[in-house]
This record gives C-alpha cells, sequence and structure tokens, in this order.
C-alpha cells in the first residue's frame, strides 16, 4: 500500500482512538491489515520512482491533516498516521543506510503478507477517496480564529 494511504488511515484511526496509545498501537496494526490486502506494488528497481513522489504526496497529507483536526483531536491523529506508517521504515532504511531498523524475522514477515500488483493503482486511488472521505466526515472543522472572525477585510468562509 503506497505510504499516502497510510498516512490517511493512520489519520482516520487516529480521529477515533481514545487516546494516543491506542491510536498509535492501531495505526501499527492497521499498516499489516492494508498490506495483507490486494494493492498496486513495483519492483525495487522501480520503488524510488514511485516511492519519492508519494512519499511527498504523504507529507503534504500529514500537514494538511494537521492543519484539519481539531487542537483536541491532534495528537491522538499524528499518533495514529505515525503507528500506520512506521512498519514502512524498512524501506528508507536499506535505501540510505543499507539496512533495515527491525529485526530480520519483522522484515521476513511483513514481506510475506504484501500482495502487490503493478496493475491495482486503483485499488491505491479508491483507498484514497474512501479514507480522505472518512476523515472528512470525522473531523468537524476547526473553528476559525477570533482574530480571522474579527477582520472586516477577510472575505467570510463560504460553506460547502
Amino acid at each position: 500500500m503506497l505510504i499516502t494511504n497510510h498516512v490517511l488511515s493512520g489519520a482516520v484511526i487516529g480521529a477515533v482512538a481514545p487516546d494516543v496509545r491506542q491510536a498509535a498501537a492501531l495505526g501499527f496494526l492497521s499498516h499489516f491489515v492494508l498490506d495483507g490486502l490486494p494493492h498496486f506494488g513495483v519492483d525495487d528497481e522501480h520503488l524510488l520512482k514511485v516511492a519519492v513522489p508519494d512519499g511527498l504526496v504523504g507529507l503534504a497529507a500529514i500537514a494538511l491533516v494537521a492543519r484539519a483536526t481539531p487542537r483536541d483531536r491532534l495528537l491522538p491523529v499524528l499518533a495514529g498516521i505515525f503507528g500506520a506508517c512506521l512498519p514502512d521504515l524498512d524501506k528508507p532504511g536499506r535505501v540510505f543506510f543499507d539496512r533495515s531498523p527491525f529485526p530480520a524475522w519483522f522484515d521476513a514477515v511483513h514481506a510475506r503478507i504484501q500482495d502487490e500488483e503493478v496493475h491495482r493503482f486503483t485499488v491505491e486511488l479508491a483507498s484514497a477517496a474512501v479514507f480522505s472521505g472518512a476523515l472528512r466526515a470525522l473531523l468537524p472543522r476547526r473553528p476559525r480564529s477570533r482574530r480571522a472572525a474579527a477582520d472586516p477585510t477577510r472575505p467570510a468562509a463560504t460553506a460547502t
């Protein structure tokens, strides 16, 4: 599964988790559930051509989710994202340090559960749409700041 979808699913988990620890733990477990589903994947030769743009989109998604999340839910949402993305640290670990930060047995289990095929990119797009829709429904809009509300030169926010 693309890291962007792990980011989005972790955010959904964090939005509903009762606390930070549970958000991180459930996000971590969700990683393996998603990786066990049939999803998009490429061989090692093409990995960076997909991973770099996906990583940048994932970082942008984190920023957007953090900005949209009410302050009282921000830590659980970020913890869910952290937990959901953590198992994929093996990939940058191998690229930059020539080794995974995890024990060999962990990497073996993680690799064994993958069901990847290059023709399944639509699965990634559909997953992103579902997770994004769930986030939109779960996270109430942040109230406008008093300063922005008091500024008569700012245009009023429009309802969507």
